[in-house]
């Protein structure tokens, strides 16, 4: 039930194309024993680019660093499910090659530039990008996608009303700013099929003034479990959310653990597929707990695999002391530093 969240790594050349460094980092958490490696986001076109060293699955033409990814994965007895993302409006000029495209031309503060307002032909040509990569992904041997539909990504900016202000089919009612989120579905279906894992990370709360609440998540969360997605990844917050965002820090208690359930368990009643939980889960006990009470089917965690790659053997062997990372984010500067996260606690140490 122990499940590797997406992050991003930093670890692919510039185009996208996956490095030994990525694919050895993939190989080392299959053999650590979690049950399910989510991939670090991938984007579908290179115009939703928004980190360096990030995974493209754009092209056809990373098919044998991408199959050697995957193949280290299975050959160490792990899954490998590919995230896919859009940034949206969270690119910037210099990462995605162009001004950023956003459901609006507002310039909130979770973008660094004012983005452009994608046509219906924009709409129409990332829907079609979204299926292409999934196609890829299947192809490449991964066991499964993700959407991306969290963080303020594409996707989750379409659903905020804070960042969606459209006035034709996509905007307005929550009816029509669910309407992109299910046609990228129906494009990774009819290239995928309706028997290949299809999930979503769903920011079930912007955790912002005027964006995507909870309610929006419930009704949002209700319509993808209907329309046949596979499993939610119960998420929340954006780049502007402050203290509750994706990626909290200090969650050195257990009472600071788990800050996601409360979204999982407004949803919970809403849904029938399988719910996947993130947010700042450290210690054995609340993981095995929550699974136990039936509040969610798997756990899903990010920073203690970069600090521990082994950690889900541990716990299996039976060693059960609390998670080691510290939630101080410092693993992420060599991304941009170094081409690579890692811990640097450890390397301190």
């Amino acid at each position: 039930r122990l499940v590797r969240s997406a992050t991003w790594e930093g670890m692919c050349d510039d185009d996208g194309r996956p490095t030994r460094k990525l694919i050895d980092c993939y190989r080392d958490l299959a053999a650590g024993g979690v049950g399910l490696i989510i991939s670090g986001f991938a984007f579908v076109r290179p115009d939703g680019k928004q980190m360096p060293g990030k995974m493209g699955l754009h092209t056809d033409e990373f098919a044998d660093e991408m199959k050697a990814l995957t193949g280290a994965v299975h050959d160490n007895g792990g899954k490998i499910c590919a995230q896919l993302v859009h940034a949206g409006g969270q690119a910037t000029a210099a990462s995605a090659g162009r001004q950023p495209l956003a459901p609006s031309a507002l310039k909130v503060d979770q973008f660094t530039e004012e983005p452009a307002e994608m046509s219906v032909r924009d709409i129409s040509e990332i829907v079609a990008a979204f299926g292409q990569a999934a196609r890829r992904a299947k192809e490449f041997g991964f066991d499964a996608v993700e959407l991306h539909g969290a963080h303020g990504y594409l996707i989750n900016q379409f659903l905020s009303p804070l960042t969606n202000r459209r006035k034709d089919d996509y905007g307005g009612r929550m009816e029509n700013r669910m309407r992109f989120a299910l046609e990228v579905i129906a494009s990774v279906r009819a290239e995928v099929g309706e028997d290949y894992p299809v999930f979503i990370k769903l920011n079930v709360s912007d955790n912002l003034e005027a964006g995507f609440c909870t309610k929006g998540g419930v009704f949002a969360a209700r319509v993808l479990s209907e329309a046949g997605i596979d499993m939610i990844e119960v998420s929340g917050g954006t780049p502007a959310s402050g203290d509750e965002g994706p990626a909290r820090t200090k969650i050195d208690t257990l009472a600071k653990e788990g800050y996601n359930l409360a979204l999982a368990e407004a949803i919970k009643e809403a849904v029938t597929c399988p719910l996947m939980l993130v947010g700042g889960i450290r210690s054995f006990e609340l993981a095995e707990s929550l699974i136990a009470q039936g509040a969610v089917d798997y756990i899903s965690m990010s920073r203690p695999f970069i600090r521990e790659p082994a950690l889900a053997n541990r716990w299996c062997e039976g060693d059960h002391a609390r998670a080691t990372c510290i939630s101080c984010n410092g693993c992420f500067k060599p991304g941009l530093q170094e081409g690579g996260i890692y811990c640097v606690v450890d390397k301190k140490e």
